[in-house]
């Protein structure tokens, strides 16, 4: 748990029953986030933070002159936000960066290894501090989604009084992670992952930089392995800056005293590339969501690149063939009724052989349903059918459908008039069935539904046409 106050104020804090000057400093002992006894000695990601807004790179439509996040805090007008993206996105640079600006008290705590006494120490000398001086304390909690909904409610009295200004930061989705009151009192902004342009200018200025950064170092990076720094970095200025200070402290320099960087040497200093991904969050749903949208879509690259991701990643291949039965049934169904054989066997497959393999027959699913013709009319015939038995009027069985099996049956009507398809031209009757023809289902004229809209027009025209009793043959039995 850290403080840091800007020195030029001063307050009052009660102890005892005695009220006596002192600095905020002293309310809130340390005296800076950025600055520290051996700056050297602290991970090159921390001392590159940024010291200002302008040094901040990438979330350029958050925080470039004129963007809402800028625009707040340019006016002093920053109230409780949340901000949600991935790591090293920049989230805790901004928050660092309000410390360094505000004129206010700044606590900072991290949920992951605090709690609520410590959360309720700062609220206390938040308190104290609103209660003097009317200005409100900036509170960064860092990976807050860590705080259970009990322990984020003990944040409510202080934001809805005003006493403290809330930066929470997340790298899960807070619409989930966190409680509807505390959204309903603060706003979200979402940190999106850094470019590789954005990441090049952080390298950049961490070779260059010899107060804070490498620059001290005589370092030669090889382009290719300022590529292979920059592409498993993922977006994570951190992840970066970490794999670029270990390869430059790990290498030894040469006799002109250069240290050296090639491509083997970046690979042996970063972890093998892993993405960015969670069985129960949001990369889960997002990749699985352009997944099923990229073979709906017709798009067989993409579907294969999705695929990939969540394979490496480690997603179930049982998972990953389910959904792709539905969607042989959703998005393809009668336009190519092939499609769910395909499907239900890749399935069968994946179950039975396992991986690595499993992913042979995933991609061959995977492929066919991508090329394939698309038709959801199955699908959204059956959503109207249900809609329409849930909501609408009920409709009775008609009398010459009901069943005819049983003794006395005849006397109640049953089965009367029940018109026998087989003793019509193509088997198709004029018997009414219940609903009208086209009401629910609407094929689509793409694939082999093409031709299974010709059969059903020519079959309304047969039916219009036929006679109520079957020219030649004698009537058949209606239990039929």
């Amino acid at each position: 748990m850290r403080f840091l106050r800007h020195p030029a104020a001063a307050t009052f804090v009660a102890r005892a029953d005695l009220r006596y000057p002192a600095t905020v400093d002293e309310l809130f002992p340390i005296a800076s986030m950025i600055a520290s006894p051996e700056p050297q000695k602290a991970p090159l990601a921390v001392r590159l933070r940024p010291r200002s807004l302008e040094e901040i790179v990438g979330q350029e439509s958050l925080l470039a002159p004129g963007k809402p996040l800028r625009r707040l805090v340019d006016a002093d007008r920053l109230g409780s936000v949340i901000l949600f993206g991935p790591p090293g996105s920049g989230k805790t640079s901004f928050a660092e960066v309000v410390a360094c600006a505000t004129r206010r008290p700044f606590a900072r705590l991290n949920a992951a290894d605090s709690g609520v006494p410590e959360l309720r120490k700062i609220l206390e000398r938040a308190s104290l501090h609103y209660s003097s001086r009317r200005e409100p304390t900036v509170l960064f909690l860092d990976e807050i989604h860590r705080f259970n909904r009990a322990q984020q409610d003990t944040l409510l009295s202080g934001v809805e009084e005003g006493m403290i200004r809330l930066i929470g930061a997340t790298t899960h989705n807070p619409c989930f992670a966190l409680s509807a009151p505390l959204l309903s009192r603060s706003q979200v902004f979402e940190f999106t992952p850094l470019s590789l342009a954005h990441l090049d200018r952080i390298l950049s200025r961490a070779l260059e930089d010899s107060e804070r950064g490498l620059g001290r170092f005589r370092c030669r990076l090889d382009p290719l392995a300022r590529q292979h720094f920059l592409a498993t970095a993922q977006g994570d200025a951190r992840r970066l800056l970490n794999a670029v200070e270990v390869a430059i402290l790990s290498t030894p320099p040469s006799p002109e005293g250069i240290v050296e960087i090639d491509v083997e040497a970046a690979e042996n200093s970063c972890r093998r590339k892993m993405p960015r991904y969670d069985r129960d969050q949001d990369e889960h749903y997002d990749t699985i969501s352009a997944f099923i949208k990229s073979v709906r879509g017709g798009d067989p690259d993409s579907s294969l690149y999705w695929l990939a991701k969540m394979l490496v990643a480690g997603e179930d291949p049982r998972f990953i063939a389910r959904r792709l039965v539905i969607l042989a049934s959703e998005d393809i169904g009668l336009a190519e009724p092939s499609a769910l054989s395909l499907a239900v066997a890749a399935c069968q497959a994946v179950e039975q052989i396992g991986m690595p393999e499993g992913r042979i027959p995933l991609a061959e699913a995977v492929v066919y349903l991508a090329t394939l013709p698309k038709s959801n009319s199955a699908y959204s015939a059956i959503n109207r059918a249900i809609e329409a038995v849930e909501k609408g009027e009920t409709v009775p069985v008609p009398l010459s459908l009901r069943d005819a099996h049983y003794a006395g049956a005849a006397r109640l009507g049953r089965g009367v008039g029940y018109q026998y398809s087989h003793d019509y031209p193509e088997a198709i009757s004029p018997q009414d069935y219940g609903i009208v023809p086209g009401r629910f289902y609407q094929p689509t004229n793409r694939g082999g539904e093409k031709e299974i809209a010709e059969r059903l027009k020519r079959w309304r025209a047969l039916r219009s046409a036929a006679t109520r009793e079957p020219a030649g043959n004698p009537a058949s039995p209606a239990n039929q």
